[in-house]
């Protein structure tokens, strides 16, 4: 268990060290999560063939459940917005046009380029 939560935060690590070192426009833990990705993939590729358990590919056996039970208290992580939003309310109220304008836009980018995106692993699916 300390294993994989040392995993995570090594790649949280990481990706900050990243976007900050080479001044990028992603958040550290994006960069992180990448990062982990990646090595998950690479680990996969060293499976040994026939092998169906985590352990089995190399994984860390508790990645799975530690990345689990993180996942289930993220609500908790919410809190300190939901204060700042009620500690600002004001400024919030002040700025509720283009704060709406800002999250209809970007809700609109996501759900079209999730679309294209779509679309172009399917037809790349079906040529093969």
């Amino acid at each position: 268990m300390v294993e994989s939560l040392l995993i995570l935060l090594a790649c949280q690590m990481a990706g900050e060290a990243l976007t900050r070192a080479l001044l990028l426009p992603v958040p550290g833990p994006v960069v992180g999560m990448a990062i982990l990705f990646c090595a998950l993939l690479w680990r996969g590729r060293r499976t040994p063939p026939g092998a169906t358990l985590p352990a089995e590919a190399g994984l860390p056996g508790q990645l799975g459940p530690v990345a689990d039970a993180l996942l289930q208290n993220l609500s908790l992580l919410f809190v300190p917005a939901a204060v700042g939003i009620v500690q600002h309310f004001g400024r919030v109220r002040d700025y509720a046009g283009p704060i709406a304008l800002s999250i209809i836009v970007s809700t609109l980018a996501t759900f079209i380029v999730t679309a294209l995106v779509f679309n172009w692993l399917r037809r790349s699916q079906a040529k093969r």
